[in-house]
C-alpha cells in the first residue's frame, strides 16, 4: 500500500511538473509573438496563431491522403499515380465497376471504338522510326515512348543509375536534361539524347560558349543518339534552368563545369542565337561536327512564332530543318521555377501540338522533321491522344519519377525529397534501391506501350502509329463531343524550297 502510494505521489509531482513546464513554455512563446513584428496573426493571436502554420503545413498532407478524391488532386492525381504505381510493380491494371472519370470535362479525349476491331492475329507493335536520315549517323529509335530530360542534379545518382538500366531494358532513349552527361546515364548502355541547355553544360568552354572540342567527344559515345538544344520548357519558358547551390555536389560541378555548392543559374535564352536564322546555323554546325541528329526542344507561345520557324527552313531548303522538334506543354514539370511562369505561361500540349504539327506538315516535312511531345503525358490516353494529333514520339519525366517511387512530396526544390529522387542526401537515397527502381522503371515503359496498342486496336488500326484525329473524339462545353479532326483538320502538305 505505501508502495503505491508513492507511486502515485511521484506521478502527482511529475505531472504537476510537466503543467508547470508547459505552462511557462506558453507564457514564453506569449511574450516572443507579442514582441516579434513579422507575423501579424501571431502578434495578434499569441501561441495559438502558431496553429495555423501548422495547419497550413499539414493540409497538404490530409489532402493528398484523406480527403482529395481520387480525380481531384493536382498537378497529378491519385488515380494517375496509382497506374503508374501497378504498371510499374508488374500488377494487373483491371479495375472494377465503371470509370470514375468525369467524361464531361471540355477537353477530355474520348477513342471511336471499331464496329469491327482487328483480331488478334492481326494487330502488330510499332516499327522502329529514323531521325536525322540525312546525317552521318541516324538514329533508329524503337520506341514511340521514351525518357524525357531529367539532369543529373536535380535528380539523383541512383535515381539516373535506375533510369539507365531501366530505359536499356524497356527499349527506350534517355534524354540527360541539361545538366550534362554524367557517367551514370551511360552505365545502363541505353540510348542516350544529350540535352544542351541555355549554360551549355558539358560541352562549355571558359566563357560559357559551346566548344567543339567537347562536343565531339560527347558525340563519340556511340550510345549518345541525339543532341537536343533546349530553347524553353514547359514550366518556365523563357527562364534558365536552377539547381540549388545544396545539390552543386563536387561531381556534379565537375560535369557541369560550375563552382561547387553554389546556386546554378542558367541564361534564360542561349546568348549565341538571337532569332531563327541563327538557331538553324548552330543546329547545321552541331551536326556537322557530331554527325548525328540534332533537334530542338521548346514552348509555343503564339502560332505566329512558330511558323516562323518554318517560313526560315523554306527559305533556306529542307536540309537545314532541325531533325525534331520536341514541344512541351506549359503544363510542364520542373524541379524549381517560379509559379507566375509555372501556371500562367506557354501554350498547353494540347493545343500546341496539333498546331505545330500542321505547320510542319504544311511545309512538306513530315518525313524530315520528327514531332515529340511532351508535358504531363503520363498514361495511356495521354499518349494515344498525342500519337492521334500527329506526334511520332512521346516522352515523359514524371510518369518516369512516379516509377521510380515519387509520391508527389512537392520536396523537389528543397534537397529533401524522402523517396531519394530529388534529392543529395546520402540518408534519403538509400530508400532508392537501383536494383529494384531499375525493373519498375522497364515495366512502367512497357505496360504503357502495351495499353496504347490496345488503344489502337479497340479504334480499328493494327498499331499506334496508325491513330488518327479521327480516332478521337473532344469533349465541348455544349455536352456532346466533335472528333479532333474537325476541330483541327489535317494540313494539305506543300512542297518544300529548293536547295
Amino acid at each position: 500500500m505505501g508502495f503505491a502510494m508513492n507511486v502515485l505521489d511521484t506521478l502527482a509531482i511529475l505531472f504537476a511538473f510537466v503543467v508547470g513546464l508547459v505552462v511557462l513554455v506558453a507564457l514564453v512563446v506569449f511574450v516572443l509573438d507579442r514582441l516579434q513584428t513579422e507575423d501579424a496573426i501571431r502578434r495578434n493571436y499569441p501561441v495559438i496563431g502558431r496553429f495555423r502554420h501548422l495547419f497550413s503545413t499539414l493540409g497538404e498532407f490530409f489532402r493528398q491522403y484523406f480527403f482529395a478524391m481520387d480525380r481531384e488532386e493536382l498537378p497529378f492525381n491519385r488515380a494517375q499515380r496509382e497506374w503508374v504505381k501497378r504498371a510499374g510493380e508488374g500488377k494487373g491494371n483491371t479495375v472494377a465497376f465503371g470509370s470514375t472519370r468525369n467524361l464531361n470535362v471540355v477537353g477530355t479525349p474520348i477513342f471511336a471504338n471499331a464496329a469491327f476491331p482487328p483480331l488478334d492475329d492481326q494487330v502488330a507493335s510499332s516499327e522502329p522510326l529514323i531521325i536525322g536520315a540525312e546525317t552521318r549517323t541516324p538514329f533508329a529509335a524503337k520506341s514511340f515512348f521514351n525518357i524525357s530530360g531529367m539532369s543529373y542534379g536535380a535528380i539523383s545518382k541512383p535515381a539516373v543509375q535506375a533510369l539507365s538500366r531501366g530505359a536499356k531494358e524497356a527499349g527506350v532513349w534517355l534524354n540527360t536534361g541539361e545538366g550534362g552527361l554524367s557517367p551514370f546515364h551511360l552505365e545502363g548502355g541505353c540510348d542516350v539524347v544529350f540535352q544542351i541547355g541555355t549554360a551549355k553544360y558539358g560541352v562549355r568552354d571558359a566563357e560559357g560558349g559551346l566548344s567543339d572540342e567537347k562536343l565531339r567527344a560527347a558525340a563519340a559515345h556511340e550510345n549518345v543518339r541525339m543532341f537536343e538544344v533546349k530553347l524553353a520548357q514547359g514550366a518556365k519558358p523563357g527562364k534558365g534552368g536552377i539547381l540549388p547551390g545544396a545539390k552543386v555536389t563536387k561531381e556534379i560541378a565537375e560535369i557541369r563545369g560550375i563552382a561547387v555548392g553554389t546556386d546554378s543559374l542558367s541564361p534564360n535564352r542561349h546568348l549565341d542565337v538571337d532569332d531563327w536564322g541563327d538557331l538553324l546555323d548552330l543546329i547545321g554546325h552541331m551536326r556537322e561536327v557530331t554527325g548525328k541528329p540534332v533537334g530542338i526542344k521548346t514552348v509555343v507561345g503564339t502560332e505566329s512564332g512558330i511558323q516562323s520557324l518554318f517560313d526560315e527552313i523554306n527559305q533556306r531548303g529542307a536540309s537545314s530543318a532541325p531533325d525534331f522538334i520536341t514541344i512541351d506543354g506549359g503544363e510542364g514539370g520542373t524541379g524549381a521555377a517560379p509559379m507566375p511562369l509555372i501556371d500562367l505561361v506557354g501554350m498547353s500540349i494540347r493545343e500546341a501540338l496539333p498546331i505545330v504539327v500542321d505547320m510542319r506538315n504544311a511545309a512538306g516535312l513530315q518525313d524530315r522533321v520528327r514531332i515529340i511531345a511532351s508535358g504531363k503525358l503520363v498514361n495511356p490516353g495521354d499518349l494515344a491522344w498525342a500519337l492521334a494529333a500527329g506526334a511520332d514520339f512521346i516522352t515523359s519525366a514524371r510518369g518516369f519519377m512516379f516509377s521510380l517511387g515519387c509520391i508527389q512530396a512537392l520536396k523537389c526544390n528543397k534537397n529533401t525529397c524522402p523517396t531519394g529522387i530529388t534529392t543529395h542526401d546520402k540518408r534519403f537515397q538509400k530508400g532508392l534501391v537501383v536494383e529494384d527502381k531499375y525493373k519498375r522503371v522497364a515495366r512502367y515503359a512497357k505496360s504503357l506501350v502495351k495499353e496504347v496498342e490496345t488503344i489502337a486496336h479497340s479504334v480499328g488500326v493494327t498499331e499506334p502509329r496508325q491513330l488518327r484525329r479521327h480516332h478521337v473524339r473532344l469533349m465541348q462545353d455544349s455536352g456532346r463531343s466533335v472528333p479532333m479532326s474537325d476541330l483541327y483538320p489535317p494540313a494539305k502538305p506543300v512542297s518544300v524550297a529548293a536547295e
